[in-house]
């Protein structure tokens, strides 16, 4: 049995509000944006805020197809990807800012480590499986 729309409409709040942020962040100025002084460390947080974007687009899927956890970690990972891809897409067009395919790959390592987590817990075998044991 299916929960109450508006409870399920309600598990789409996460997800909408991690989406925002990314959006936000993505559209300050070069100037206005604050880089990390290390090199390389803004590719944690790409990886961070897409493993967190992962966690709130399972949350509002899963509990719509338990059964399915395999096809929701598939439509977790694409929908992080083709976001980050817009994220790029969008930043191309904001002043002092370009889009870069490091930024989209370690987006989709953050994404795939949260599906890889995820599908961990959901089918244990899997994992063991998938290494042979």
């Amino acid at each position: 049995m299916m929960p109450p729309l508006g409870w399920r409409a309600a598990r789409t709040l996460p997800l909408l509000a991690v989406m925002t942020g990314i959006f936000l962040l993505s559209h300050q100025t070069g100037d206005d944006l604050q880089l990390p002084l290390l090199p390389g460390l803004d590719k944690l947080g790409h990886a961070s805020i897409y493993a967190l974007l992962a966690a709130a687009a399972f949350f509002a899927i899963a509990p719509y197809r338990p059964k399915a956890a395999g096809r929701a970690a598939a439509a977790v990972l694409l929908f992080c990807l083709l976001y980050g891809l817009s994220d790029e897409y969008h930043q191309s067009f904001v002043a002092g800012r370009s889009a870069s395919g490091w930024d989209l790959v370690a987006d989709g390592v953050g994404a795939a480590v949260l599906v890889v987590f995820w599908l961990r817990r959901a089918m244990p075998g899997w994992f063991a499986a998938l290494l042979g044991r």
